[in-house]
């Protein structure tokens, strides 16, 4: 039985699979929140650009928004990566116990 809402862990994949919504996580999880202008201004793409990422990834729960003013800071909300991570490590064990039947299985014919 595998953590976490497939659907969910899927949108959290689809959003990770672009390397520029890699990168903006990478900068916000070590430098910590930021707007869309700080963020576009260390990357290789406009300021529209990162918002377009950004929305994204706060679609994917990844992000969280909050206002200040005028200006809107976006900081890396980890929870919904640690269910992708809870259900990667639970495909693997079912994997491994599937290689380890067949394993025990194959040694047997073999024996």
């Amino acid at each position: 039985m595998t953590t976490g809402d497939p659907t969910e862990v899927g949108v959290v994949f689809a959003a990770l699979a672009d390397a520029t919504r890699r990168d903006v996580v990478v900068h916000l999880s070590s430098d910590g929140p930021a707007t869309p202008t700080q963020l576009a201004a260390r990357l290789p793409v406009t300021r529209q650009a990162v918002a377009k990422h950004l929305a994204a990834l706060e679609s994917a729960g990844l992000v969280a928004v909050s206002r200040e003013g005028r200006e809107a800071r976006y900081r890396f909300t980890p929870e919904p990566l640690a269910d992708a991570m809870s259900w990667i490590t639970d495909v693997g064990l079912q994997w491994d116990r599937r290689l380890d039947a067949l394993r025990a299985l194959l040694g047997e014919e073999a024996g």
